[in-house]
């Protein structure tokens, strides 16, 4: 019996490992196509429960970290209409339309490039959930586009302030 148990622990082990070493591997068509967000550098794979992927009319795209660096994209883009925007889903990881997605924003759980969160769920059961936990209000795309925005310049400056303490702690072990 014991011996039963630690051979399937053992199996586990050896499955989990095989997982995370080809997690890299099963990476989206989105991750693949871009790995890195275009304006912070962010991987988008390790922060796939919020990148967001951008289709634009003259069938161009970008895909983004979070909906953070995806906003600044279609303020940069203004002439382009977006035809597709699609997000991760905070829980599944798989991309959804994010207009059809029901948000959180705010609470206690830290945001992608931002101080205030906006997170995005497939099912509103989701977004409950989140909510219990970690608090925020439910929004829909507009009104998390519209926060996105209007947090833009806060944003900025605490990005551009952490930056900053990195480069100055970087500089010190340097010396």
């Amino acid at each position: 019996m014991k011996h039963t148990m630690m051979r399937a622990q053992v199996t586990g082990l050896i499955v989990l490992m095989i997982v995370a070493l080809a997690a890299p591997v099963f990476a989206a068509p989105d991750q693949e196509e871009y790995p890195d967000c275009k304006y912070c550098g962010m991987d988008r794979t390790k922060f796939a429960h919020s990148r967001m992927y951008v289709t634009y009319d003259d069938n161009s795209t970008v895909g983004t970290c979070s909906l953070h660096c995806a906003a600044m994209d279609m303020a940069l883009n203004i002439d382009k209409a977006p035809v597709s925007i699609q997000v991760g889903d905070f829980n599944t990881q798989k991309l959804i339309d994010a207009e059809k997605a029901v948000w959180v924003i705010g609470g206690s759980k830290m945001g992608v490039m931002t101080k205030r969160a906006k997170w995005a769920f497939e099912t509103q059961e989701a977004a409950d959930a989140f909510i219990k936990e970690f608090g925020g209000t439910p929004a829909d795309f507009d009104q998390a586009i519209k926060a996105a925005f209007e947090d833009m310049y806060g944003d900025v400056k605490m990005i551009r302030e952490k930056r900053k303490m990195m480069r100055m702690k970087n500089m010190q072990k340097g010396s």
